[in-house]
C-alpha cells in the first residue's frame, strides 16, 4: 500500500491534521478500533481559549502553575496564542459551543483556572468537536480511513522514516509506504487497572519509538483525574465526572458527609487530598454532591453525566454519587519540537502520544483538546513546507525497496507483539498501576 501521508489514530489531532494537509496529497488514516473509540470523543469539560489580551497573563500563569513550572514556555505561548484561530476553525467546521441569548460564547471554569475561559457543548465537548471533524474529513476525496487496523511498526533507514506496517481488519499484515508518518495513537490508560481511557489505548507508539531509538520525554508524568464514578467492576472503563461539575459548584464530602477540600484545586493536589481522605475514612471512594447546582442547570449542562449516573443507579438531583481518582491523561510521550517533529526525520507525533512540554508535570483542565489541535495543525503545515525539499522519486524508490525487504514473519504473532509492547511501555512508566501521589507520580496499591 502507498500513500503520501499516513496518520495512525483517528482522534481530534489526527483528524484535524488531515484537514490541514494539502488536498492533492493522498492521506491514509488507520485506527486501532472504530473511529469513535478515541478518548477525544470522551472529553467532557470543554476547550480553553484566550478570551482577550487581558486574559493572556493569567492563562499563561494558570497553565504554568498547574504544570509545576516545568512547562516548555514557548509551547505554552504557542498554544495560547493559537487558541482563537483553532476555535474559529472549529466553528467553521460546524462545532456548536454554548452561546448566550445575544449569540456570544458562554464560558465556564474548572479547577486550576483563575477565571472562566472554557468553551463547552453540554458535557460532551469532545464528542461535539471530534464528530464534526470526522464529518468534514469524510467529505475529503483524498482521505481514506481504515478502522480496526493496528499500527505494528514503522520502518526506517539512517534515522528517516519511510513508512509503517499495520495489521488490517481482516487480519492480514501489510507495509504502507508513506512520505510522512504521523503518530496520533493516544494515551496509555489501557495499561491501568482504573482509567477513564478506552482499554485498547496502550501506548503502542511509545513502544515503537523505544524499538527504533526515538527520543521520549517525561514518560513518568501521568495525570490522575480526581473524580470518576466509583464502580467495583474493574473491567469497566472509569466514567469521568467532569471538572466542570465542580466548576459549577459541586461539593466533595467524606464518609461523614462533611466537606473536606477546596474542589477547585489543581488535579494532582485534589487527587492527593481525596486519597488522604479515603485512607483516613478507610473507604474506596468519597462523595460528590451535584444537588447544590440548580436542577435545571445540571440537566441542561451535564445531560450525559445525569444519564450515566441514573443508569448506574444514582439520581444526581436527589443524592450524592461515589467518586474515586483514576488514571486519566498522559503528559509525557514521544519527544517533539514546536512543530511536532520527532527525533526521526519525516516522523511526527501529535495528541496525547506526543510530548511538547506544554503541560509540564500536570495538565491544566481543558488544555488537552486545545493542545492536540494546535500542534496537529503545526505538524500539517510543517509537512506542507517540507514536501518540495524532502520528497522525490529517489526517496519513494527507497521506501519501496525497504518495504520489499521487510521480514513480515516478525509480525505474525499478534499476542506476542502486544505483550512485548505493553512490557516496554510499563517499564518506562515505572511499572505502577493505580493511584496518584501529590507529586503526580504513580503509586502501587
Amino acid at each position: 500500500m502507498k500513500t503520501d501521508v499516513l496518520i495512525a489514530g483517528s482522534g481530534c489531532s489526527g483528524l484535524y491534521a488531515a484537514l490541514n494537509l494539502p488536498k492533492d496529497k493522498k492521506t491514509l488514516i488507520v485506527t486501532k478500533s472504530d473511529v469513535e473509540s478515541s478518548d477525544s470523543f470522551l472529553a467532557q469539560g470543554g476547550i480553553c481559549v484566550l478570551k482577550d489580551e487581558d486574559d493572556y497573563e493569567s492563562y499563561f500563569e494558570d497553565t504554568m502553575k498547574a504544570g509545576h513550572y516545568e512547562n516548555d514556555k514557548e509551547s505554552v505561548d504557542i498554544m495560547i496564542r493559537s487558541s482563537r484561530e483553532v476555535i474559529d476553525d472549529l466553528t467553521g467546521y460546524g462545532v456548536d459551543f454554548k452561546k448566550d441569548e445575544e449569540g456570544g460564547f458562554v464560558y465556564t471554569r474548572e479547577g486550576g483556572h483563575s477565571t472562566q475561559r472554557i468553551l463547552f457543548h453540554e458535557d460532551m465537548t469532545g464528542r461535539e468537536i471530534t464528530s464534526k471533524l470526522l464529518d468534514r474529513v469524510r467529505e475529503l476525496p483524498n482521505v481514506s480511513i481504515y478502522e480496526n487496523t493496528k499500527l505494528l511498526d514503522i520502518y526506517e533507514k539512517d534515522n528517516r522514516c519511510y513508512g509503517a506496517v499495520a495489521r488490517f481488519e481482516d487480519g492480514h499484515v501489510e507495509s504502507i509506504e508513506a512520505d510522512f508518518v504521523m503518530l496520533a495513537t493516544g494515551g496509555v490508560g489501557g495499561l491501568y487497572k482504573h482509567s477513564t481511557n478506552f482499554k485498547h489505548l496502550t501506548g503502542d507508539a511509545l513502544a515503537i519509538a523505544v524499538r527504533h531509538g526515538i527520543d521520549l520525554q517525561n514518560v513518568d508524568y501521568v495525570q490522575i483525574h480526581p473524580t470518576t464514578l466509583y464502580t467495583d467492576k474493574e473491567e469497566e472503563r472509569s466514567f469521568l465526572i467532569s471538572e466542570s461539575v465542580r466548576g459549577e459548584g459541586a461539593k466533595l464530602y467524606n464518609a461523614d458527609m462533611e466537606r473536606f477540600v477546596d474542589e477547585l484545586l489543581p488535579r494532582d493536589i485534589l487527587t492527593s487530598k481525596i486519597k488522604e481522605q479515603m485512607d483516613k475514612d478507610h473507604t474506596e471512594h468519597v462523595w460528590e454532591d451535584l444537588r447544590v447546582i440548580p436542577e435545571e442547570e445540571v440537566k441542561y449542562h451535564f445531560p450525559n453525566i445525569v444519564r450515566h449516573c441514573m443508569e448506574a443507579g444514582y439520581d444526581v438531583t436527589k443524592e450524592c454519587i461515589p467518586v474515586v481518582p483514576a488514571q486519566h491523561y498522559f503528559m509525557g510521550g514521544i519527544k517533539v519540537d514546536h512543530k511536532s517533529r520527532t527525533s526521526m526525520e519525516c516522523l511526527y507525533a501529535i495528541g496525547e502520544t506526543a510530548c511538547n512540554g506544554v503541560h509540564g508535570k500536570n495538565r491544566l483542565a481543558s488544555n488537552s483538546l486545545l493542545e492536540s489541535l494546535v500542534f496537529a495543525k503545526r505538524a500539517a503545515k510543517d509537512i506542507v513546507e517540507k514536501y518540495p525539499a524532502l520528497i522525490n522519486d529517489a526517496t519513494r524508490e527507497k521506501s519501496a525497496e525497504l518495504a520489499d525487504g521487510l521480514d513480515m514473519e516478525q509480525y505474525a504473532d499478534q499476542k506476542a507483539i502486544s505483550k512485548a509492547y505493553h512490557k516496554m511501555v510499563r517499564e518506562r512508566l515505572g511499572g505502577f498501576f493505580i493511584v496518584a501521589a501529590a507529586d503526580n507520580t504513580i503509586e502501587t496499591k
